[in-house]
């Protein structure tokens, strides 16, 4: 398959980006930064031209508001840059430390991956927040987000390239736009590193057989609050209005509703009424529906990302059972239970195999912000090399290094030097 000039662009990128200094790529992100206050209003317009679009084609309410790049969104989008800029630089710390013999030193020590290809949905913001991510983590980044986007994924990309072009190879960040540069970036093994899809599981599937790349999938998020026998009735009734309403198309918020039945006959009416107070439309099992009045769930509503104000809710008899649930129909994101029972909680954290695993709090905390780690990439729903929000560890790996003194494999053979294996301090 032909290189894409982009792609060997990246590849030469990740090579400079690689050597840079943390104060280098700090400066990076301020310049990003006053870039993009200072091309704001064409960042606006073409938004408006993007959302014009979107609303002739009828996308969901939820989809526009997740498309809308206005001042707040820039505001946060800044806000989100300062973070990372005050986050310690994740490359070149060391690991591990262990003298193998004596002058013969073994160093693990972080670095960037490489180059980054990373599809996401039509949330302009992401864009920023990702080219951000890589930057600072030594990466270079190929962007592929939502055809809604386009406008004002263009604009976002070119402030950006101005305010670093006088500090970075051109090649650290590129914007991807059509179908065939995703199914090209598939091809483009011997430039990229990883590839980071963000969609559903179809579409993170698809990737994964369509490259011999690596691929770190952020699936959907099917997410369940449970309600223990034992939970704290109007804690629960809040915690799960805000996992269902704080944001609606998101992939960290609630889809599904499961309770013990000893407790759904108080609990359940409460949180119904604060549900449809929100304009939550309930899709109920039938022992739901014989306490409160609402549309019958269907076995695929199980299975379902709504991303939209809708919820499925079922009575289950035991913390097993909503486990054994949880563990059928979730796709391993954020999963809540709501109890007081030390040891409910515990069997649930143990039990419950997903990314993030909650006791008492919103599912919308997963997210990498809010954890702390300067926006995420993706939540990475898998088990290998990072898992959930996927920060700036995330997008590093390591290699050993080793500094001897002339010794070799022989001397260690013949007896002349043993073998000391002793850890090293890591300071």
């Amino acid at each position: 398959m032909e290189q894409k000039k982009w792609a060997l662009d990246a590849r030469q990128a990740a090579y400079q980006l690689s050597v840079l200094s943390p104060e280098e790529k700090n400066t990076a992100l301020k310049k990003i930064q006053e870039a993009l206050k200072k091309h704001q209003e064409n960042i606006f317009a073409q938004n408006t031209l993007d959302m014009a679009r979107a609303e002739e084609e009828h996308l969901a309410m939820p989809l526009l508001k997740r498309l809308k790049f206005d001042q707040a969104k820039l505001d946060d989008v800044l806000a989100g840059l300062d973070s990372l800029i005050a986050l310690p630089d994740p490359a070149g710390r060391v690991t591990l430390a262990r003298e193998l013999t004596p002058g013969l030193n073994l160093y693990r020590v972080s670095c960037p991956i490489g180059v980054i290809g990373v599809v996401f949905e039509s949330r302009p913001d992401a864009l920023v927040q990702i080219a951000g991510l890589c930057l600072k983590s030594g990466n270079a980044a190929l962007l592929k987000g939502g055809r809604e986007a386009l406008r004002t994924n263009r604009a976002l990309m070119e402030a950006m390239q101005e305010g670093t072009k006088d500090l970075l190879p051109s090649g650290w960040a590129a914007l991807l736009e059509t179908r065939d540069d995703v199914n090209d970036m598939l091809n483009q093994d011997e430039s990229i590193d990883l590839i980071i899809p963000r969609g559903s599981n179809a579409f993170v599937r698809y990737i994964m057989e369509h490259t011999t790349i690596p691929v770190m999938g952020h699936a959907e998020g099917l997410c369940h609050t449970y309600v223990d026998a034992s939970a704290d009735i109007a804690m629960a009734v809040k915690v799960v209005v805000d996992a269902k309403t704080q944001a609606l198309a998101v992939c960290n918020a609630t889809e599904t509703l499961l309770i013990h039945k000893s407790i759904a006959g108080a609990f359940l009416p409460i949180c119904a009424e604060a549900l449809e107070a929100k304009g939550v439309e309930l899709r109920g099992d039938a022992r739901t529906r014989a306490i409160i009045s609402c549309e019958p769930a269907t076995e695929a509503d199980w299975d379902t990302e709504y991303l939209d104000a809708i919820l499925s809710i079922k009575i289950v008899d035991s913390l097993e059972e909503a486990i054994a649930h949880i563990n059928r129909h979730g796709s391993h994101h954020t999963d809540a239970i709501l109890a007081q029972d030390a040891a409910a909680q515990q069997r649930f954290l143990s039990g419950v195999d997903s990314a993030g695993v909650y006791v008492n709090c919103s599912t919308r905390f997963a997210d990498g912000f809010r954890y702390g780690f300067g926006a995420e990439v993706g939540i990475a729903t898998g088990k290998l090399h990072a898992r959930g929000p996927v920060g700036l560890d995330g997008l590093c790996t390591y290699k050993y290094q080793l500094i001897g003194s002339g010794q070799t494999v022989e001397e260690t053979v013949n007896g002349t030097i043993a073998y000391t294996h002793k850890d090293l301090s890591l300071q």
